[in-house]
């Protein structure tokens, strides 16, 4: 999202000098100012509709069209401040934006892994709890006088569809339903809501959350193809199932206030001046209560980019009438006055896009006087960074670690060890392992320092010049090898190789890692341990197959306390339960075009599909695949029904037959009377037979043996985080929701229930659940 211009980085900069002299935070409606006591829009009283209605009204239009970018700037004459829509929280409370600022009282913030390795823990009550850390954090930056915006760009909720994408770290991994989860969770934390929602009193948020970006968007920069001109091909079918569902899901369920349209077309119109996409299935079909901001440049880019737009002032129009309200850039800025007076656009237009915005604002409590008497007013410093937060910050990246070997039960390692070689480029930066997006984290360990502690007598060695290894002194890294008992190599990625604007051209180490490794693990005295820390998946084939490398950990971008999470794990003091959240393709993938947007097969012309639910290719590790130091078994308890019939799911009783003559009917909504009823659970009993306790990922899937027309050939349906100590056994209880667990999309975008046989899966074992005409 953030543009690499120079100028960007220079208005940034001033920005920092001239938004942080007062200590105060910004806020309207000040009791000790008569003048605007006496506003309408200042009385509590009213409701928020009305106070907006007020507001705009009073507003030349001049006024109105500074309101609609970013950088929104002060109206003194109805003592209304400056405001910064633009504030950054992935991971943590970030100054990526131009909206916070960590130059006084408040110097850090807890920076919380990278999303893709926190969403391997599969624990949504952890993903709300970080949520709400960074939600409590945004208000105490903003109490300190240190921001101005309440309004943070995230959660990044795209589907990770191809192993190349640079931000595919930022999200949540390949599966809709986890991603759409993972948006309720987050979204429901950082704006103040309760776990299961339906907290918020009056609409009045903590923070505000955008989830972006709306829609079909993961490609950033590939051969020539970039994000700013590309026009996405995608199916009806594929959007149904797999682009859309987790906007759904932040919208009806999360609540979202806010949504970010993306830069790229999709089957030949700009995300942002899709009237459909905005205003027809975002606010109507899916009943959007908030504000839609555009990327930063989107609007300028359908004139400069996609020639959607004839004129700049046509590009202004076509935004505003398809339902964005502020533009992250200052097109509108620019434009949207000429566009009025050649009557391409109407005033009513630019209120409704104001109204949207002020509404926001009110509801962060910014028009409510002074802040520090108000809900959230007494959120001070000590709420950031603190230990509770700094303990979740270490709990989660714990979590989201994945053991991918261990051969011979190598790891963990022996405390009692007498000499350890630590070797790779990634082993002595604790920059790297906080990912992109990051604020200045609380502290910083390299994992080099965390296994000092538990090994005095640790060399060190880089072994790379950089990571992406240009250049590798392999004899010097094996004769430290050679020293040392046992050896921990870090290589992988870093923000080099993969990020925002910059996606990878292949799926293999970078230069000369993979010689270092090899070379290293044939000179080591026993198998040793190679961690990989990366956000998208690398082909290591080479290193499972190798006998002398016994173990391999994923850690992600595992965050300010990762180093002391992988080390923790390396020696025991963690027994690992992460599962990966996305498949790790083949380096032979990258034949695939990135521009293929197809989620679906098509064996006629050797396509393999995307994402574990329709990839039928070989796999590196597979989605959902993740190992422990101890053995769990699975074994289903109950499942409290295993018929049912087409017309007891649907709403009318009606079912049609297909093309095939396949009986199926069609479920539009999940939450009708039929759906709720047909309702049933299945337990599955967990049973760990190892010697250590652990807390790890039990997933259910459900299959099914037709995957004509592109059914899916297996998809999540449910997820727990379970804690199970030696010896012990736990039951775990999944709600099936047959209208959403068992329908597919067809062809023609209409999500269905076929007749035919399901398999509930975890693990091993597998149960069927027939559905009858």
């Amino acid at each position: 999202m953030r543009p690499s211009s120079i100028l960007l980085l220079i208005c940034l900069t001033l920005a920092a000098v001239t938004l942080t002299e007062s200590t105060q935070p910004p806020f309207a409606c000040d009791s000790s100012k008569p003048t605007t006591k006496s506003y309408p829009f200042c009385k509590l009283t009213l409701p928020i509709s009305a106070r907006v209605k007020d507001l705009v009204s009073r507003l030349t239009l001049d006024e109105k069209i500074s309101q609609l970018v970013n950088t929104a700037p002060a109206i003194p004459r109805l003592g209304i401040p400056a405001y910064e829509w633009w504030s950054e929280a992935l991971h943590g409370v970030s100054n990526s934006g131009y909206g916070i600022f960590f130059n006084g009282t408040i110097k850090s913030a807890t920076s919380f892994p990278q999303v893709i390795l926190t969403a391997a823990s599969f624990d949504a009550g952890l993903w709300y709890r970080i949520g709400q850390a960074i939600g409590l954090e945004a208000r105490a930056v903003y109490n300190e006088g240190q921001a101005h915006g309440m309004t943070f760009w995230a959660p990044n909720i795209n589907v990770f569809r191809d192993p190349r994408w640079g931000r595919g770290q930022e999200t949540p991994g390949e599966d809709p339903l986890v991603s759409g989860k993972y948006a309720i969770s987050y979204v429901r934390g950082v704006q103040g809501d309760t776990f299961q929602g339906g907290g918020l009193k009056d609409g009045h948020l903590q923070a505000s959350a955008c989830c972006k970006h709306f829609t079909a968007y993961d490609l950033d920069h590939w051969k020539g193809v970039n994000r700013f001109g590309y026009d996405a091909k995608v199916t009806k079918q594929d959007l149904a199932d797999t682009y859309q569902p987790p906007f759904q899901s932040c919208i009806q369920h999360a609540q979202a206030s806010g949504i970010m349209c993306a830069y790229n077309r999709v089957n030949g119109v700009p995300n942002c001046a899709d009237h459909n996409l905005l205003s027809n299935i975002a606010r109507k079909q899916w009943g959007f209560q908030g504000y839609i901001t555009s990327d930063c440049d989107a609007v300028s880019i359908i004139y400069d980019f996609h020639k959607y737009a004839k004129t700049p002032e046509d590009a202004v129009a076509e935004v505003l009438k398809a339902g964005m309200d502020v533009n992250c850039g200052s097109y509108l800025k620019n434009h949207t006055k000429s566009a009025v007076q050649k009557k391409k656009l109407l005033i009513s237009d630019i209120d409704r896009a104001l109204t949207n915005l002020f509404t926001m604002r009110m509801r962060l409590g910014l028009f409510n006087g002074n802040p520090s008497s108000l809900p959230y007013g007494s959120i001070g410093p000590n709420q950031v960074c603190s230990k509770a937060h700094q303990d979740l910050a270490l709990e989660a990246a714990r979590s989201g670690i994945v053991l991918l070997k261990n051969s011979a039960k190598l790891l963990p390692l022996r405390k009692t060890i007498s000499s350890l070689a630590v070797i790779g480029p990634n082993a002595n930066s604790a920059h790297t392992l906080v990912g992109n997006y990051a604020g200045p984290p609380c502290k910083s360990i390299e994992p080099l320092k965390a296994l000092q502690s538990y090994v005095k007598n640790t060399q060190y060695h880089k072994g790379c010049n950089f990571v992406n290894c240009t250049s590798a002194s392999i004899n010097e890294a094996v004769q430290v090898a050679k020293n040392t008992d046992y050896v921990v190599l870090f290589m992988g990625l870093d923000q080099g190789e993969e990020r925002e604007d910059f996606d990878r051209d292949n799926l293999v180490l970078p230069g000369q890692q993979q010689a270092l490794i090899t070379a290293v693990a044939k000179a080591a005295k026993k198998p040793v341990v190679l961690v990989m820390i990366c956000g998208g998946p690398v082909d290591i084939s080479f290193a499972k197959r190798d006998p002398k490398i016994g173990g391999i950990l994923w850690g992600g971008y595992p965050g300010e306390s990762g180093g002391i999470a992988l080390a923790e794990t390396i020696f025991g003091d963690h027994n690992p339960g992460g599962k990966l959240p996305m498949t790790w393709y083949p380096k032979e993938f990258v034949k695939i075009p990135m521009t293929d947007m197809r989620m679906r097969p098509d064996p006629s012309s050797g396509y393999p599909g995307r994402t574990y639910r329709f990839y039928t290719g070989r796999k590196v590790f597979r989605f959902g695949y993740g190992l422990s130091y101890t053995k769990y078994a699975y074994e289903f308890v109950s499942v409290t029904q295993n018929k049912l019939s087409l017309t007891q799911l649907s709403s009318t009783g009606a079912t049609v037959q297909n093309s095939d003559s396949v009986h199926y009917t069609s479920v539009t909504d999940t939450e009708t009377e039929s759906c709720e009823k047909a309702k049933f659970s299945a337990t599955v009993a967990v049973q760990n037979h190892g010697e250590m306790d652990g807390k790890h990922a039990v997933l259910m899937f459900v299959k099914r043996n037709d995957v004509a027309n592109g059914k899916p050939r297996k998809e999540l349906v449910g997820f727990e985080s379970v804690k199970t100590n030696a010896g012990e056994r736990t039951e775990v209880e999944f709600v099936i929701s047959p209208c959403e667990h068992f329908r597919t999309a067809n062809e023609d975008g209409l999500m269905v229930i076929e007749e035919g046989t399901r398999y509930l899966s975890v693990g091993d074992q597998q149960y069927p659940i027939s559905v009858l005409h």
